[in-house]
């Protein structure tokens, strides 16, 4: 991202969620609904889409759910947004399924509903979806501890840190995309659990977080403590599930991969507490998502997907210092340069 679009969100951030536009735009605004306000992923998401509000004029108001899994708070920030009148609402859904219902009060009510990241169920239910293909972002990471693996991977120990028992479209996704890279019968493709490869230790869920990561990571060693796969939903997760190794010695036995290539991920990367990750690009996610609701207040026109795919694919990259031959990935110098832009 280039400096004066970095200068842009944090001068935006220093000064609160909302910004008075100009007059010719001032019947223009947009909200903001992320699953946490606390998760780097999300942070970077709204210095997106608050820098580039502050660029168009738009009037931006922010809300979060209090945990990853806090669905009611993102219910009642919808029916905040209708209620404010805004033009459209960009949004991070922790219940993909159950939150449908409000999405479409929310476009009855003539406002553009766009999917951040976490496409809903179905995907249709938004009038767009701006996201990584999570599927892709599963199979990179899964193919790479595969043939990372080499002819161990035919009797690998694989523990999956999955995100909430509700099964949010964006873990299905990541969870079975690793399967199908790794080279497991995923079973029924929309559903975690199901599988019955010998291989799998078994799942537990984090809440996307660090304490959530260690916690699962103990409870998946109880059940068989030569695991030494482990592919966790995010970053965060995956920094608790390395705390939980270390704590008994065995972090240098496990193979961890994720999906997200934040700042912070990246770095994991190259310290070698995470073995590769997929990344993403949450700033622009938001970004567009803000142009494009700014463009539908204009002119009543809705997004259009990427071509061949269901939504807006905004990339993802492999991101490991330890290629493997096969498979296209960046070093950790490289992802540091693009990581969350």
């Amino acid at each position: 991202m280039k400096k004066s679009v970095v200068s842009a969100a944090l001068a935006a951030l220093a000064i609160g969620v909302a910004f008075a536009a100009p007059a010719k735009a001032a019947d223009v605004s947009a909200c903001l609904i992320t699953k946490t306000d606390t998760n780097p992923f999300f942070v970077k998401m709204k210095e997106g889409a608050t820098a580039k509000a502050k660029e168009l004029g738009v009037t931006l108001k922010s809300y979060a759910g209090k945990i990853d899994g806090d669905s009611e708070s993102q219910v009642a920030a919808i029916e905040s947004c209708i209620a404010s009148g805004a033009k459209g609402i960009l949004i991070t859904a922790s219940d993909t399924k159950g939150i449908v219902s409000s999405v479409k009060k929310a476009r009855d009510a003539g406002l553009l509903v766009i999917a951040l990241d976490t496409p809903l169920e179905p995907a249709d239910a938004a009038d767009a979806t701006f996201a990584t293909d999570n599927l892709l972002a599963g199979k990179l990471i899964g193919e790479w501890a595969n043939k990372t693996l080499g002819e161990k991977a035919k009797d690998a120990k694989i523990g999956f840190l999955d995100l909430t028992p509700s099964q949010p479209s964006v873990d299905v996704l990541r969870d079975q995309g690793f399967m199908i890279g790794f080279g497991i019968d995923p079973k029924d493709p929309n559903k975690i659990g199901d599988e019955t490869d010998p291989r799998i230790v078994g799942h537990d869920v984090t809440n996307g977080n660090e304490e959530g990561g260690r916690k699962a990571m103990e409870n998946l060693l109880q059940k068989d403590s030569s695991i030494n796969v482990i592919h966790t939903i995010n970053e965060p997760a995956a920094v608790g599930a390395y705390q939980a190794l270390k704590a008994v010695g065995l972090e240098k036995q496990v193979l961890i991969v994720s999906v997200d290539g934040g700042c912070p991920g990246v770095k994991s990367v190259k310290e070698g507490v995470i073995g590769a990750t997929s990344q993403q690009y949450p700033l622009m996610m938001a970004a567009l998502g803000v142009e494009a609701i700014k463009k539908f207040a204009a002119t009543g026109e809705k997004p259009k997907p990427t071509e061949g795919k269901s939504f807006f694919d905004t990339g993802v990259s492999l991101v490991t210092d330890k290629p493997v031959s096969g498979l296209k990935s960046i070093d950790t110098k490289e992802g540091t340069a693009k990581c969350w832009g």
